[in-house]
């Protein structure tokens, strides 16, 4: 007995997605020939430095993670935590050296946020600060003592708090203002003439 086919053919796209470019396409080998505004700069010659290609080569030699929101906040909350251990462990819990070690934990979490998450950065790192001064901040007398321990680390290093919190959203502000940019460039750029 033959059944006959119900469902259209698959063209190999998925609902909701576009269509593969006409340069993906497979046609026999042969490839089409480039737009002249989308031919590819020339090589540079072997051996022929940019101005600065060394700091460029080092950053890029750099992670790059992308954090979500809560990302962010999970990787500055634990670090932080570890590192007011660690302060605790090492130094006797100094609250300099915690308030010192916060700074660059600030700076990777504002430039780790991905674009989409970049409000979070600014939320998130106070938050990690306290988590972190959980075991740094002097308590005795039970979970009372350790509370408000934690209440005077607080408001003992609001300069630091405030610093890192004013770094990541500077950091935030110059990513994000960079990202306008970028998008209003590209928007120009795809703009009809």
């Amino acid at each position: 007995m033959e059944q006959h086919r119900t469902r259209p053919p698959h063209d190999g796209t998925r609902r909701g997605t576009p269509p593969l470019p006409p340069q993906a396409a497979r046609s026999g080998g042969a490839r089409p020939a480039p737009h002249p505004a989308q031919k590819r700069p020339a090589a540079r010659p072997a051996g022929v430095r940019q101005p600065g290609a060394p700091l460029a080569e080092g950053v890029r030699r750099l992670p790059n993670p992308r954090l979500t929101g809560l990302g962010g906040g999970l990787f500055c909350g634990a670090v932080m935590f570890v590192l007011g251990c660690l302060d605790d462990l090492l130094l006797g819990g100094s609250l300099t050296v915690y308030g010192v070690l916060f700074l660059p934990v600030c700076v990777l979490t504002a430039a780790w946020v991905r674009k989409g998450d970049l409000v979070t950065a600014p939320v998130v790192v106070p938050i990690a600060f306290a988590v972190g001064l959980l075991p740094v901040a002097d308590g005795s007398g039970g979970v009372l003592g350790r509370l408000m321990g934690l209440v005077t680390a607080l408001a003992t290093q609001a300069g630091w708090l405030y610093g890192g919190t004013l770094i990541a959203g500077l950091i935030v502000t110059v990513r994000r203002i960079a990202l306008m940019r970028r998008q209003t460039v590209r928007r120009r750029s795809e703009a009809p003439r």
